[in-house]
């Protein structure tokens, strides 16, 4: 799956968020990076088809409107960084859902056999007949992101997926994300503020300040520390571990005025 932006522009009411953004995406684990308000979310909506930007977005070298209803939510799949569980069903009942351009008044043995997998796969099918509403964060996050991967997706986008995990289980669920990118030749973008996260998986990353891409490519390449103090306003210090990895090491915030000299 190829995604092609250009130009896209958005704002809410007379605030620009977006502007004149163009990137391209393709099979492979893209990390989106940028302070708070940067315009993160604002991307992955447009992206998605949730929110109208203005520019142009080819998927695949056509238009969203050349794509019927069920094409598209066999394409594209969205994780928001904050997911409703009133509904009260179970862990196995929400991933189904996600399957839900595919079901019929009988459900499949492939649509089961698919939701059984994905939840094996990602650890959580002890949890299938627990109540949603009665899981802890960490453990209602895992469902959501299986819930969004069992439809197989080609363009797969995540905002902040790991907000609610511990240290084990976003180095799990991220691995497992960068495999399945891999195997199966998935688009995916991933919003976040873990520059270390980004930096061990992503296999580029995008950087966005006051709604503009201002840097763009290999970890090593964007990870910088004159990058980390212009846009976060953060003196640190950016390293590489024993297998080429940068690692970021924050020292201290810039003073204000200094940070706004430097932009």
């Amino acid at each position: 799956m190829k995604l092609q932006i250009k130009n896209l522009s958005f704002g809410y009411h007379k605030e620009q968020v977006l502007s004149k953004i163009t990137m391209e995406v393709e099979p492979m684990l893209t990390a989106v990076i940028g302070p708070n308000a940067a315009g993160k979310s604002t991307l992955l909506k447009c992206i998605s088809g949730i929110l109208k930007p203005e520019g142009t977005l080819l998927y695949n070298g056509r238009r969203r409107s050349q794509y019927n209803r069920r094409e598209l939510q066999g394409l594209i799949s969205y994780l928001p960084q904050n997911n409703s569980n009133r509904a009260v069903l179970t862990v196995f009942e929400t991933v189904l859902l996600g399957r839900l351009d595919s079901l019929s008044w009988r459900v499949s043995d492939e649509d089961l056999e698919i939701a059984l997998g994905i939840m094996e796969d990602i650890g959580i099918s002890y949890l299938a007949q627990r109540p949603l509403n009665e899981l802890s964060g960490g453990q209602q996050q895992m469902v959501y992101i299986a819930q969004a991967l069992v439809r197989y997706p080609k363009l797969f986008l995540m905002d902040e997926p790991t907000n609610n995990l511990d240290l084990a289980h976003q180095f799990e669920i991220f691995s497992f994300i960068k495999d399945l990118t891999e195997n199966r030749g998935i688009s995916t973008v991933v919003a976040l503020h873990d520059l270390n996260m980004a930096a061990r998986f992503a296999d580029r990353i995008v950087v966005l300040h006051r709604g503009e891409i201002i840097a763009s490519g290999k970890p090593v390449q964007v990870l910088t520390e004159d990058m980390i103090r212009v846009v976060y306003g953060v003196r640190a210090r950016v390293s590489t571990d024993i297998d080429g990895v940068p690692l970021v090491t924050p020292i201290h915030a810039v003073k204000k005025t200094l940070y706004w000299n430097a932009v």
